[in-house]
């Protein structure tokens, strides 16, 4: 253990810095910009060890899709976009955009069950333990997570609603 980590955390480092870099991955679809998201993730874990080190995966990967969907809607502000080439090697940016935008409207719980279940991958019994609830309150909540997410893009590619610029 290095001398600055909390006792445990170093152990964990590996497996918690891989699921917040795939959860980020999956967000941004840049390599740097999801392990710079998986660092910020970890460094906020360490500062809150004690707190999280009894269910730190669940945590980490809820914070670390905050961070990216931050980002990408920063990134999306102040008018960074990808070069070209990039943009040409990954042909569902506009989709990743949307996504992005359908994720930060749901609401909280929502969007926590749909982190936790689709982008990082956990079952319906491990998510509903990290979030201390009943696996029927995760199947609901994820129902309606990605209900709201295919009303949100059939909606906008019917053009029934217009989804303002974050």
């Amino acid at each position: 253990m290095s001398p600055s980590a909390p006792e445990g955390f170093d152990a964990a480092f590996p497996g918690l810095f891989s699921l917040a870099y795939q959860v980020a991955f999956r967000i941004l679809a840049d390599r740097g910009d999801a392990e710079d998201v998986a660092q910020e993730a970890l460094a906020r874990a360490v500062l809150r060890w004690r707190s999280v080190a009894d269910k730190p995966g669940g945590w980490v990967a809820k914070v670390a899709a905050n961070l990216a969907i931050d980002r990408y809607r920063r990134r999306r502000r102040t008018h960074l976009v990808r070069p070209l080439a990039v943009s040409a090697l990954d042909p569902n940016v506009s989709l990743r955009l949307d996504l992005v935008r359908a994720l930060h409207s749901l609401p909280r719980r929502q969007r926590e069950v749909v982190v936790l279940r689709y982008l990082a991958d956990w079952s319906e019994q491990d998510v509903a333990t990290e979030l201390g609830c009943s696996l029927g309150a995760v199947k609901a909540y994820g129902a309606r997570g990605l209900g709201a997410l295919r009303r949100g893009f059939v909606e906008e590619e019917e053009g029934v609603r217009d989804v303002p610029t974050p």
